[in-house]
Formats: structure tokens, C-alpha cells, sequence
């Protein structure tokens, strides 16, 4: 789960970490005062789900307050696109009026959970402000990444070869080893998956502050993380896999235009990428579980459906915990509930594929069998032709 960095301040503020003072607001009528209570000069930062927002214009200074209603005016409301949100962008309804920093340097930080190591993972740069992936491709000597054992959590003499590796020196040293000591502290503790702040930056005051920050979470962790999973915004969160996590579904749209029913990640992304090998691409991922059931099958058609560019659709189901059958009489009913004029192309294999092949075929309805996973996707490929 993403949040937004006035949220991931927030956390950062409970850690007992500095971050500049600011107010968030959802009305431009609301802009004047909040720039007055936290001080004139002010940065207004659009507050949506993706980097890349001030080279996008979501990222502004106002020296006064005529700028603040200016710009606040313009950027609330506004299809904000970056690298990140694709071509339609994404709606600003919350801006966060921000206190100017007195900035002397930028650094970039970050934590992540790197699963080739089985730990947790700090990385530091002297490149603060400017995307980690640029500086990983064209400069990876720029990049001390730490690994932590997670049993011992990190150590004093961990956080100070961070700081050496800044060129960090007296109070701002000191500061940057808390800030590092605190920050794996709320990563560790809140369940995050990635927490990034960029820019840290030293003040003329040597003040060490996130003046940035970025946080995801473990969706498997949620449960127990209620103060976090508060911080949700389904406004950010694509429509068909906000539909798809109500219906307990696995769902990621894509790009393509064959629609993909299966049961298990593993085979769903064999699947998606036999679809490509056969020279397609696929709309969406869809794990429907190993225990689908007809009407959690019904409930992946009518996704699928919803989004326009799927043209035709391949299920591929592997009958273990769950049977084929069942399956079978799901897609039965899901067609014609939706009255589907799309090719359906059907793989069935495993616990009572017999079966469920004589009702597909009983059905009296245009679907294509499939025996092998290759045919499959030839199969439905083919109809696209």
C-alpha cells in the first residue's frame, strides 16, 4: 500500500524525525491561512501517488501570499502527469503548504527490503534530489547500499559509515547517525516495504530534514497496522483493482488486449508471458485463487469486461485444490449473465477437467477449447487476427 508524503511525514514526526512544518489542505479557500500559520516563503507540493511531481508542475515556490493563492488555484484539481501516473495523470485533491528550507546540501536515502540478501537494506548518496535509478545506471559508486540483519536491527557503527560515506562532519554527523537510527526504527515498525527520503537535507543551521518522503507497505501486514492502513486512498488506487481487492481477487491491469483468467500467480505470469511469445499482449494479471469459486469466476469476467481494450480472453485453469468443474460452470454462468460476444479461449487441466470440458461443451456456447498451454495461447491469439 502507498501512502502520501504528508502521511509518511507524519510517521516520521512520531519517530521523533525533522520534517519542515507544514498543513495539508483540500480547498484553495484554506491555502491563505495555512501558508500564514507555517510561514511565509512556502513550497506547495501536489499530494498524489507517484514521483516525478515537480518536474510535472506539482512542485512550486510562493514567496508570497498573492503566489500561494495563485498557484494553489492552478494546482488543486488539476490532471497532474509524471513518469509514473501514464498519459492520463492522476487528480490533485490535497496540497501540502510547506515551510521553505534554508537547504546547504541534499542527500538521498533509502530503505528497502531487499529480497536477493533476505534482509533489510540502506542506501545513502551525496545525489539527493535526482532519481535513484539514474544515479544506480550512469554512477553506481555514488550509492553505499548497507545490508542490515534484521535480527540485530542496525548499529551505531552502522548509521556512522553512512554518514562518513556523505562526508558528513560534527553536528551534522551526529544528526544524520540519529536520523538514520530513527528512520530504520520506522521502517522496522510500521511494516513498510520501502521507505525513501529525497532529499534529506542539511540546513545552513546543520538541521538534518526529510524534506521528502516516500512510503510503501506490506498489504499482508495491514492487519495489524490499522493506524497505517487509515492512511488509504482509494481515490489514488486504479478502479478495476479496487473492485478486484473487494472481490478478493489478484488483479493488475495492463496494456494489452487479451483479458487473463487463471488460478495461481505462478501460472498467471506463465500465462502472460506465452501471450507475449505468441506475438500478444496481455490486458490484465488475474489470480483468482486456488479455490475459485463460480461466482468468484463471475466476478473476474465482469472485471475483465470492464476495461474497453480487451478484445478476447483466455482462462487457463489448473484443477488442484480447486476443481475444474466448478470452474467450468462459473464460466457457463458468468457468459451468459454478461452476455458475451468476445472469443473465449479455455484451458482446463488437473481435478475434473473431464468433467468440466463435457459442460463447456454442453453449453451450447462459442468457447474454444484448449488442451496444452502453447495451443492456448495460439488459440486465442488467432482470434484476434
Amino acid at each position: 500500500m502507498k501512502i502520501h508524503e504528508y502521511q509518511a511525514k507524519e510517521i516520521l514526526r512520531r519517530y521523533g524525525i525533522s520534517v519542515p512544518k507544514s498543513k495539508i489542505i483540500e480547498d484553495t479557500e484554506e491555502a491563505e491561512n495555512a501558508a500564514l500559520e507555517v510561514g511565509l516563503p512556502v513550497v506547495i507540493k501536489a499530494q498524489i501517488h507517484a514521483g516525478g511531481r515537480g518536474k510535472g508542475g506539482g512542485v512550486k515556490f510562493a514567496p508570497s501570499i498573492q503566489d500561494v493563492k495563485k498557484i494553489s488555484n492552478k494546482m488543486l484539481g488539476m490532471q497532474l502527469r509524471t513518469h509514473q501516473t501514464g498519459p492520463n495523470g492522476q487528480k490533485v485533491r490535497k496540497l501540502l503548504i510547506e515551510a521553505a528550507s534554508n537547504i546547504k546540501s541534499e542527500f538521498y536515502v533509502g530503505l528497502i527490503v531487499d529480497r536477493s540478501k533476505s534482509c533489510i537494506s540502506f542506501m545513502v548518496s551525496a545525489e539527493g534530489g535526482m532519481d535513484i535509478e539514474e544515479i544506480a545506471e550512469k554512477s553506481p559508486e555514488k550509492i553505499l547500499k548497507l545490508p542490515i540483519n534484521t535480527a540485530l536491527g542496525i548499529q551505531a557503527f552502522q548509521a556512522r559509515k553512512l554518514a562518513f560515506f556523505l562526508n558528513l562532519r560534527a553536528d551534522a554527523f551526529n544528526n544524520a547517525v540519529k536520523f538514520f537510527i530513527l528512520l530504520y526504527h520506522a521502517f522496522v515498525e510500521t511494516d513498510a516495504s520501502l521507505f525513501e527520503v529525497n532529499p534529506m537535507v542539511l540546513t545552513n543551521e546543520n538541521e538534518i530534514i526529510a524534506l521528502d518522503a516516500k512510503a510503501n507497505f506490506d498489504d499482508n501486514a495491514l492487519y495489524r497496522r490499522s493506524n497505517i492502513y487509515e492512511y488509504r486512498d482509494v481515490h489514488e488506487e486504479d478502479e478495476l483493482e479496487l473492485k478486484a481487492s473487494e472481490a478478493n481477487l489478484n488483479y493488475i491491469k495492463l496494456d494489452g488486449n487479451i483479458g487473463c483468467m487463471v488460478n495461481g500467480a505462478g501460472l498467471a505470469m506463465a500465462t502472460m508471458d506465452i501471450i507475449k511469445l505468441s506475438g500478444a499482449e496481455p490486458a490484465n494479471f488475474l489470480d483468482v485463487g486456488g479455490s475459485a469459486s463460480a461466482e468468484t469466476v463471475e466476478k473476474g469476467f465482469k472485471i475483465i469486461l470492464s476495461d474497453p481494450n480487451v478484445k478476447a480472453i483466455l482462462i487457463n485453469i489448473f484443477g488442484g485444490i480447486v476443481r475444474c468443474d466448478r470452474v467450468a460452470n462459473g464460466v457457463v454462468e458468468a457468459i451468459k449473465n454478461a452476455g458475451l460476444s468476445l472469443p473465449i479461449v479455455v484451458r482446463l487441466q488437473g481435478t475434473n477437467a473431464e468433467i468440466g470440458k463435457e459442460i463447456l461443451e454442453n453449453s451450447g456456447l462459442n468457447i474454444i477449447a484448449a488442451t496444452e498451454l502453447k495451443d492456448a495461447a495460439e488459440k486465442v491469439v488467432s482470434t484476434l487476427k
